[in-house]
Parts: C-alpha cells; structure tokens; sequence
C-alpha cells in the first residue's frame, strides 16, 4: 500500500464515524500522507451575533483538517494543543478551505500548521496543531 493510498483509507474509515464534520457540512476535498484539506460553505447557521462565520466554527474547519492530516499513517493520533489566529472575518457564502500541512513528526509528537482561505485566497485565519501519536490505528492493515 502506497502512503496515499494508506492516508485514503485512514480518512474513509476516520470519515464514517466523524459525525461533527459531517453534520457542520464539511467536505473533504484532498487527502495524502500528511495532508488535508476541508471546505465548509458558510450558512446562516454558521453566522454569529455579528453576522460573520463564528470563530469556533472556522477553528472546527481547521481541527478537522488538522486531524485527517495527522492520522493519514494510520497511527492513532490525537491533539495535544491547538492555536489559531484569526486574520479576516469569514462571511455568509463563503466557501472556506481549511489545508492542514505536517511541519514535523518526530516520534510520536508532531506540528501541523493549517491555513484557511476563502474562496478568493484571501487568508482567514492560521491554526497550528501539535499532535501525539497513540496506541492503535484507524484501520486494520493485516
């Protein structure tokens, strides 16, 4: 199995039990070893008081970018800390990309940092990941 096809298989399986990301309207739109990229268009339901994509719904687009990276080797992996600065607002319409990129593995501790744009590249916010590697796998590799 090539590394691809195991970051394929890990986000299937990882996929069918994320009911989070599915039910916040999340689309997976690329996965490969280390890589990830979510989008989410913003609805009305993803708006806050003022009118503008929620902070924690666009920190959630990054998170979960950030997690399909991180098990793409089929190691269980899980977040140890998570930071995000927010750059611009996100606005109702928007089709927001969240692309998670491994910085660094070592061991069982890694960084991922995670960029979100909107439709027009422009930068919204900068979410950076550490993660930890644990017992077990996403899927059984015998």
């Amino acid at each position: 199995m090539t590394p691809d096809d195991r970051a394929q298989k890990s986000a299937h399986h990882m996929w069918q039990q994320d009911h989070a990301s599915q039910w916040m309207g999340m689309e997976m739109t690329h996965i490969a070893e280390g890589e990830a990229v979510m989008e989410l268009t913003v609805k009305k339901h993803h708006c806050n008081g003022h009118g503008m994509c929620h902070g924690g719904v666009i920190f959630t687009l990054a998170d979960s970018a950030f997690a399909f990276a991180c098990n793409s080797r089929n190691q269980v992996t899980v977040a140890q800390h998570n930071s995000i600065t927010y750059i611009a607002s996100g606005r109702l319409g928007d089709r927001l990309s969240a692309k998670a990129t491994e910085i660094s593995l070592t061991g069982r501790s890694g960084i991922t940092d995670v960029q979100v744009t909107n439709q027009s590249g422009v930068l919204i916010a900068e979410f950076r990941g550490l993660s930890r590697s644990i017992k077990g796998t996403v899927f059984d590799e015998a």
